[in-house]
């Protein structure tokens, strides 16, 4: 792979190649793609949705939208710190094409925007919640109708790809989707493959899905246009964007400690015993003095979390500097901080808010509920998607279609399609939306 393809700013149906040095210094593409992501209903729907606590009524526990805002942020600095590196060692970038720092840090920061676009109601639960009714529930029923491949993109029902299908699906009026970049995409595909077959390395792309076959088409268009290499003869399979370790590593960086930091403000995580393993992350920048001045719990971890994230940028962005040789031939088969100084650490944190937050009482409480909620609006709207692939429509059917929003579209061409529109309906709702729309379809409508 060369940078000088992976910087692409082709959006779906240009006809004339986009040029750096002819981009309009005011409004660059790729901060266009920044833009296009959060004015999106889809990233506003975030606000509500799980991070780590579902439906909490707490304003410092944070929601996918904050997390993806702070992850945003983490992969901008991080973005800039080696797209910095990279024009001093590649400086015919910048003299021939015109590409700057900002740049590399404006793909990150979008891509690292729109991570979670794709998540359903319930944070990770919810993603297990769809597959579950495919592989054990109801679902279960529509796999004779399906090819292996969409009926295991269903069963392993996968947040990543279902925003890259938000992120690119035309519909009329709206060809492409948003229209992002090509870079901003491909920084976005963590897991460039298809779903099937299911973890066929060790290596980090193939950990997880990054698109569904309604979606291949696009997919594969973005990763020839950036010249991503081909790992299969037989399956849809690439490496990955270089830039698309730096969206993992923001991602990871914010995850182990804020994830972290919010299980000591809910008192999961006792402060003394947890500062331990925060200082443990930041003994080579932690001002002493100044950190023995703060009085309040709150600003502690907050020092703290400030520095940790900062030493992780750090070490993330010496990490793929080392091994970018590595990255652009496609053989380095980790996440950044997976081979980082810090990941015995990492480690430590990560376990302490599995055992004391994932797991606590009331995260799995809610979880239940959200695995009910989820169930039983696949259960309505399955047969909904079923029914009208065989175009025999009830009265409740045709009821249920006018809660449908008019961009879902349900025919009898593809059951597969049907189902697809389904999960992305349900998907696209919030929390709080999917527990209302479940409680009407209960015959609650106070």
């Amino acid at each position: 792979m060369n940078w000088d393809q992976l910087l692409s700013l082709k959006r779906y149906g240009d006809t004339n190649k986009r040029l750096r040095k002819e981009q309009n210094e005011a409004r660059l593409g790729f901060e266009v793609d920044y833009d296009r992501i959060i004015f999106s209903s889809e990233f506003r729907s975030l606000q509500d949705k799980t991070q780590v606590v579902p439906l909490s009524k707490t304003d410092f526990v944070h929601t996918r939208l904050t997390h993806s805002l702070e992850v945003s942020v983490v992969g901008r600095s991080l973005g800039r710190k080696v797209g910095q590196l990279l024009l001093q060692k590649h400086p015919h970038l910048e003299t021939i094409h015109g590409y700057k720092m900002n740049d590399f840090g404006a793909i990150v920061a979008a891509a690292a925007l729109a991570h979670d676009i794709g998540n359903p109601p319930f944070g990770h639960s919810g993603e297990k919640a769809i597959g579950a009714y495919f592989k054990e529930g109801e679902g279960a029923t529509f796999a004779s109708y399906l090819t292996d491949k969409e009926y295991q993109d269903l069963c392993d029902f996968e947040g990543n790809a279902n925003g890259f299908k938000i992120l690119t699906e035309s519909r009329i009026g709206r060809e492409g989707g948003l229209r992002l970049s090509y870079a901003t995409l491909g920084a976005f595909m963590k897991y460039p493959k298809e779903s099937l077959p299911k973890k066929p390395t060790m290596h980090i792309a193939d950990k997880k899905y990054g698109f569904f076959q309604s979606e291949k088409d696009m997919f594969s268009d973005v990763a020839n246009e950036l010249g991503l290499i081909s790992r299969s003869k037989e399956h849809i399979s690439f490496n990955r964007h270089p830039l698309a370790y730096l969206v993992e590593a923001a991602d990871d960086i914010c995850y182990t400690i804020i994830d972290f930091e919010d299980g000591i403000n809910l008192g999961l995580i006792e402060e003394e015993y947890a500062l331990e393993y925060l200082i443990n992350l930041v003994r080579e920048t932690i001002n002493t003095e100044k950190y023995n001045q703060l009085k309040s719990k709150e600003d502690r971890v907050s020092y703290l979390r400030a520095l940790a994230i900062g030493n992780l940028i750090e070490e993330a962005a010496d990490v793929f500097m080392k091994n970018e040789d590595l990255i652009l031939s496609g053989k380095f088969e980790s996440a950044l901080l997976d081979v980082c100084k810090y990941k015995a650490q990492i480690e430590d944190i990560i376990s302490i808010s599995i055992k004391n937050v994932y797991q606590s009482k009331n995260v799995i409480d809610k979880e239940i509920a959200g695995y009910e909620i989820l169930n039983q609006l696949l259960i309505t709207f399955g047969k909904l998607a079923i029914n009208s692939f065989k175009n025999k429509l009830s009265n409740y059917d045709e009821l249920l279609l006018n809660t449908l929003p008019e961009t879902i579209k349900l025919s009898d061409n593809s059951l597969y399609d049907n189902l697809i529109s389904i999960c992305l309906f349900i998907s696209k709702l919030s929390d709080t939306n999917a527990m209302l729309l479940y409680k009407k379809l209960k015959g609650n409508i106070a």
